[in-house]
């Protein structure tokens, strides 16, 4: 199977656009929620101790190796995308995924009225990308149709390959 030029960067320019966005996550992550765990916990009484423990015990090596172990999912979706020609399920999951989470990037920082890691790539990377790649494989004729449960799904396995990914960078960080 032949892919257009414009189909690998749609493909492999998630994988591009994911590590630029989580450059931005990198340099700002961990030390922006040790400076304003103070202040979240004030504002939002209604989350649980338990989350803002598990938040506070994340330190940079961590956050660093469960950022590398996104990349190896984000980067197997890209590479499955452009061996099919946009058509894999995963990649177009990955994708939804990526751009969806932008959106919860932006509810983030709306929710606490100011910058957070990840706040500026979203509304200038993920989203522009996403909404770019999906509509170069809807005329390419491979894009799935994504509905309300698509959505959910694709916010639902974002947010688990995130727990997983930092589950694994637990059990990782003391070896490393």
């Amino acid at each position: 199977m032949t892919t257009s030029p414009s189909n690998l960067l749609a493909t492999y320019g998630l994988f591009l656009a994911w590590a630029v966005h989580d450059a931005e996550e990198l340099a700002l992550g961990p030390r922006w929620l040790r400076e304003n765990l103070p202040v979240l916990r004030e504002r939002f009484p209604g989350v649980p101790e338990a989350v803002w423990k598990a938040a506070e015990s994340v330190d940079e090596r961590e956050f660093a190796l469960a950022v590398g172990v996104m990349g190896a999912v984000v980067g197997a979706a890209a590479v499955a995308g452009a061996r099919t020609g946009g058509r894999s399920a995963f990649y177009q999951g990955a994708l939804n995924g990526f751009g969806l989470h932008g959106l919860v990037h932006l509810a983030q920082a709306a929710a606490v009225r100011g910058v957070t890691p990840g706040s500026v790539t979203s509304p200038l990377v993920v989203i522009p990308f996403t909404l770019w790649a999906r509509g170069r494989l809807r005329r390419a004729g491979v894009l799935r149709p994504t509905g309300l449960r698509g959505t959910v799904a694709g916010l639902g396995v974002a947010a688990a390959a995130t727990v997983v990914a930092h589950a694994v960078a637990r059990r990782l960080a003391p070896r490393f």
